[in-house]
This record gives structure tokens, sequence and C-alpha cells, in this order.
């Protein structure tokens, strides 16, 4: 017996030595530790000089936790790999000296040049530009005073208040880590997991699950700097900013079931229309919008201005549009320009200045951190697509990868052997001084009580969506939710949702095939905004407004406007080359484009001509375009109908809402599709957006004018209500 217990106890002691051995490792009923083996006790909140505070430089647990995540990966981004950019120039308005000094933000005469990537956050370079997902939007301007990059995205708010959580998020939304999947999607358990245990994540899940996460070009979508940020004037006065970009085209999404095929059709469909479009001259344009609050009306909101899951509703402050930046030039190398181009938040200029936005203040410790790993070394400013326009001079030295060659025997300040260079720029010179903001407070790991409201502003924003918008909101929810596969967080989740929107989670629940759960316990310490966080008392004071008009895309949408769109027109032999080139003129006038589209490589027109189609319908599909057209002719309708590809291609376009016209000789290719039953043959299908007239003249007006809706989404709605 003696000789089993030491021989047992020899085998829990070989087992121990063998884990260490083999960095075996399971977190079971463990504490949460630094990697240096000391417990902490919060893990959602960074230290900072009081609740509202800046972070504080000595947080070994956050620099520890963050400087890990951002070497995980190399060489590729962590988040935001998948990218596509383009150079630009940006050209003031109005002078902005009244808010701040900033050159390029004062000067109505100086043209600013850009360089901008897009990109989708969480698969990796080689995923589908068609992932329901965020849009980085971030734009380096190379200004004469130094860089100023705007690292955004292209939606107002985020999932978490704090970047203590960062790397948590990440992986959350990351393909889960034991086998990798799914690529580029939220649809799986670990994301819904998360967000349903933090609901500061509620407002931005709602923004992630409507359209502006499938956008049907990068060139027809806003973009938001997400935080607050300061402007300084050249008296020293604060303004709280928040950056806005307001695209000329407009704002326009493509249905989720369109995004799909498209992953699978052409799923470099975003790089390669932005590409396309600035090479043929068309060059994409925003407007650069501020919302401006003065530093006296900080409080004066029902929300927090340094809550980066908040936004200020346009009908508090109105958005001020005072520039336009133009993107006209496409990269000479991809590698060399969109892959090594370095953003960072902490990438400002003198009239610009940062808040203690905590998500903001982690951000600037984490991107320089994170382009050490991924660009080799201290010295990736001086790649070309990263450097300055104004001159560099500094003492330091050395370092991979570098560039400059330094003359004279001098790399320290003050200095008498160098002639006492580089000097130091006081204010009358340009120097940069930061914001003498008064500090007082003690250290903590706390959140404001100001940050605890996580649902208003997502009632806010659903509430402020058109109809087909909380449909395609419901249904999104419904496909996520659906793949995930442990109950409990579906659960968990709609009772999230049932304290946004009570339908909403109704809706969501009867399409999953369960019933809404009790109300549960607040989480995350969340509270509504109308209550004390103190006293949990209803509140007497401001509220917010009950809808935005500003966040609804197809309210924001201009109506009239096709310029850049795509019209595929569908041809076989026989087809009436007079009615092809009266819609063409018509669509170019209007500033459309048009492809011909055939079974095969080259027909016969009725005129007796030959013709060489753009594409031929093996190589396309109908959601790469935004309209159809069928032209005149009997027997290129008749060879169309026989073609199932044809028929289909009709089919998708009518079930994606959009544009169809049709000659009335091609109506036996028309009843050929599933949705001829539901015409009547009158104006209510032109105002349901299907054209068919026997005169291409007028057919092409009235084809001109259903494109200026862009999408016919009450199709949907007759359908989702039938």
């Amino acid at each position: 017996m003696a000789a089993r217990k030491a021989t047992g106890k020899t085998n829990k002691v070989s087992k121990k030595v063998q884990d260490l051995a083999t960095n075996t490792e399971s977190a079971d009923g463990q504490f949460i530790t630094t990697n240096q083996g000391v417990r902490y006790s919060d893990d959602h909140n960074s230290l900072k000089a009081g609740d509202r505070g800046p972070s504080l430089l000595e947080d070994f647990i956050f620099r520890e936790k963050m400087t890990h995540f951002d070497h995980e990966r190399i060489p590729e981004r962590i988040v935001h790999a998948r990218g596509v950019a383009a150079h630009g120039v940006f050209k003031l308005y109005k002078d902005m000296s009244r808010f701040t000094k900033a050159g390029f933000l004062t000067d109505t005469g100086r043209e600013t040049p850009v360089f901008v990537r897009f990109s989708t956050v969480a698969g990796s370079r080689g995923s589908t530009d068609l992932a329901r997902d965020v849009r980085g939007f971030a734009v380096k301007f190379y200004t004469e005073e130094g860089n100023f990059d705007l690292v955004g995205n292209n939606m107002p708010v985020f999932f978490i208040q704090d970047a203590q959580k960062f790397p948590d998020f990440v992986h959350a939304v990351k393909p889960e880590p034991h086998n990798e999947i799914p690529q580029a999607a939220s649809a799986h358990d670990t994301f819904w997991d998360f967000v349903s245990l933090n609901t500061e994540s509620t407002h931005m899940v709602l923004w992630a699950m409507s359209d502006r996460a499938i956008p049907r070009s990068l060139r027809m979508m806003e973009g938001f700097g997400v935080h607050t940020f300061r402007l300084i004037n050249a008296k020293g006065e604060a303004f709280f900013v928040k950056w806005h970009w307001k695209p000329l085209l407009g704002m326009h999404q493509v249905a989720w079931d369109e995004a799909t095929i498209i992953s699978g059709k052409d799923p470099d469909f975003h790089r390669r229309d932005l590409f396309e479009a600035i090479e043929m001259g068309n060059f994409p344009e925003w407007e650069l919008g501020l919302q401006i609050v003065p530093e006296a009306d900080e409080h004066k909101f029902p929300f927090d201005l340094l809550d980066p899951t908040k936004i200020i509703p346009e009908e508090l402050v109105p958005v001020q549009r005072i520039g336009r930046m133009t993107l006209n030039r496409n990269p000479d190398n991809f590698f060399a320009e969109t892959e090594q181009v370095a953003f960072h938040v902490a990438h400002i200029v003198p009239g610009i200045d940062f808040t203690n936005d905590p998500l903001m203040q982690g951000r600037l410790f984490s991107y320089t951190d994170t382009q050490l790993s991924r660009l080799g070394g201290p010295n990736f400013h001086e790649i070309p697509i990263n450097r300055p326009i104004a001159p560099v001079h500094n003492n330091q030295r050395d370092g991979i990868h570098r560039m400059t060659i330094n003359q004279g025997k001098s790399s320290y300040t003050p200095n008498t052997v160098g002639g006492g260079c580089p000097f130091l720029a006081g204010k009358m010179d340009g120097g940069f001084a930061s914001y003498t903001e008064r500090i007082d407070a003690h250290k903590v790991r706390a959140r404001s009580k100001s940050f605890f409201d996580h649902f208003s502003q997502a009632a806010l924003f659903y509430n402020s969506q058109s109809e087909p918008e909380k449909l395609h909101i419901i249904n999104a929810i419904r496909f996520e939710l659906g793949k995930v596969e442990t109950k409990e967080i579906r659960e968990r989740m709609l009772g999230v949702l049932n304290q946004v929107d009570k339908d909403l989670a109704a809706q969501v629940a009867y399409g999953l095939g369960m019933k809404v759960p009790p109300q549960p316990k607040q989480l995350n310490f969340s509270v509504p905004a109308d209550v004390d966080p103190k006293t949990y008392q209803p509140l007497k004071q401001k509220q917010g407004p009950e809808r935005s008009g500003a966040l609804s895309m197809i309210a924001n949408s201009p109506t009239g406007d096709i310029r850049t769109r795509k019209v595929a027109v569908l041809v076989a032999d026989g087809v009436r080359e007079g009615d092809i080139n009266a819609v063409k003129k018509a669509l170019a006038a209007a500033g459309a484009m048009a492809e011909v589209i055939a079974p095969r490589g080259v027909i016969k027109t009725a005129e007796g001509g030959m013709m060489e189609p753009d594409k031929t319908l093996r190589t396309v599909a109908s959601v790469l375009y935004d309209a159809v057209y069928v032209p005149g002719g009997a027997n290129s309708a008749a060879t169309l109908e026989a073609e199932d590809d044809a028929v289909e291609f009709l089919n998708q376009a009518y079930k994606h809402c959009k544009p169809l016209a049709l000659s009335s000789e091609a109506d036996v290719l028309l009843q050929a599709t599933r949705f001829a039953k539901d015409l009547t043959g009158t104006e209510a299908d032109v105002e349901n957006g299907v054209v068919v007239h026997s005169n291409a003249g007028k057919l092409a007006k009235q084809f001109v004018t259903a494109m200026g809706q862009y999408r016919f989404w009450q199709r949907e709605l007759a359908k989702a209500t039938a």
C-alpha cells in the first residue's frame, strides 16, 4: 500500500512537471493573472486619473495585455487586414480658425494631399469584401504642419467603452481558436457570447446588423472619427468635435442574400469597384463634416461625450460641412502603399488634441506598438507612403530599416557641438502644446456612471430606421443567432434585445422558434438614461430625441442621382440595336454605365449587323449590377427565355428589389419569370420599379427615373406581410 501511495504521489508530481514542460494550460476554475502570475480584480477598466480622467502609462496590466494582443499576428494586420486604398486631395470650404489653428482647416487656399484606406475588420487578407462587418475608413492628411490621421469607421460608435476590453472583443469576433471557423463572420457563439455579456455593445450590435454593414460600394458609405476629439484655436480655447464623412453619391446598400452571392461571384467586388471608378475618372467624393460642442456644454447632454458607444444626434448638434475630399489616383503598388501605410490615432497636428475617451486613450498606445511588429521596427515612418511632407528633424537614430543618413555628431539635446540644433519650437513657431486640462482625481480602475446607459441610443437607432431597414435588422439577427449553437447565449441576447425594443425581440424570437425570456437583471451596471445610476430613481433632466433622421440610410439617400450605376443589358441574336443605343444614350447622359451581356461571344442584331457583348451570361450575375434592361427583338427574347441563366438573372434582380426595364417585345421572357404573376400591366408596376414599354425612348426616360430610387424595398415588405 505504501508503495502504491508513493507511486501515486510520484505520478501526480510527474503530471505537473509534464504540464509545465509542454506549456499545457487550462483556465478551468483559475483566477485571472498577468503573465507574471499576478492576480488582478478588474479586467474591464484601464487605470485612470478619476473615472472620467486620462489613462495612465503606469497601467502595467493594460500594457501587458495590449502588447501581447498587438503582436499576436505578423505581418498581417490583426484587424482591418483586408483593405484597399487611394490617393486624393482635401479642399477646405470655409475658414475654421474660430475653432482650431490647424492649417489645413483654416486656409481655404490650401489643397492637402490625402491617402485613404478602406477595410473590413474581422476577416483576413484573403476574405471577401462583402462580409457583414464594420468598414474601416482611415484618412491620412499630409499637412504642412505634419501628418494627421483620422482613423475611423463607417459607423460612428464602437462595441466597447474601454480599450482594456479590445483584445477580448477581437478574440470573440475572430474565428474560434479551436478550429479557425468562421472566417470574416460574426455569426458564431463567441461573438454573441461576448456582446450578450457586455451590454455596452448593444448600440453597435444594431449598427452591425443593419444595412450599414453591407455597403453597395465604398464610394457610397459614410465615415466617422468615432471618438470625440478636441479642437484648439490660436487663443488656446478648446471645443469638442466629432468627425463625419458624407458621400456625395449618397448611401446605398446591398441585400444580404445578394451579398452572399457576390462573395462567390466576385469576392473583390468593393476593391474592384473603387479601382475601376477612379481609373474611369468617376472620382469618389466626400464632404467633411464637424459636430462642434463648446467646452462649457460638455455635460448638457443625456449621454457622455467621452463614451465611444454614443453618438451626438444631429438634431442636437448639426453637422457643419466644411470641405471636400476627392480620391483621384490609384496606388502604383498595392504592397508598398496600401499594405505598408501606417495609421495612428496619435498622429495629430497643432490645433487638434485628444480627450479622455478611454477607448481612444488605449488606441494611443496600441498603434505604434503594433506597427513595430508589423513593419519591422521603429522606422516605419520613413516608408514613402508614411512620410510627411513637412520636414523631419529630431535626435532619433538607427534601428532596423533606417533610411535617413544623418550628418553631424550630435544626437541629443541640449547640445553645443551641433549648434543647439534641432531647436524647440515655441507657440509662435507652430510648436505643438497639449491642451492644459485640469486633472484632480484618484487613480482608479473604474468607469464613470455617465457611461452606464447601454440601451437608450440602441433604441434611438432602431426607432430611426425605415420599415425595410428594420426588417433587414430583424432578419440579420435571426440569421446570426440562428448560427449560434449554445441556447443560453441566444436566450441571453433575446433578453438584451428586449431592453431595446420589445417588438424587435419578439420578431427575432419568432424567427428562432424561441420565446423572449423574462427581463434579466441589468448586466455590466447598465441603467437607462432617464434613471439616476446612484439612486435608480427617475430623473427629471434633459432627454435626447426618440428618432434621428440622419440614422436611416434610405431616408438620406438622394433620389434621382444615378451616377456610376451599372446596368446589365441582356441580349441575344435578333436584338434591336436601336433600342440598345437609345437606352444607353439616356443612361450615359445621367452618368450611368451599361454593359451588354449575351449567352455567347458574338451575336447578330435585328438590323443585320454583328455585335460583340461586353460579358457573357456564364461570367456574371445580376448581383453585380444595379439594374437590368432587356431591349426589343422577338428572336432575342425567345432565345433568352430558353436560357435558364437569363431567366434567373431577372428573378434575382427582382428579388433584390432592383429596377427592371423590358421592351414589350420581351414579354415571352418576362412571362418565364417567377415574378410575372405579381405584375398588373399598369402604372403600379412602374411605381414598383418594373418598366415595360414598346417605345425605347419613353422606356429609357421611365427607367432612368426608376433607377433614381435605387431599390424598391416595398417588394420585400409585401412578401414579409403576405
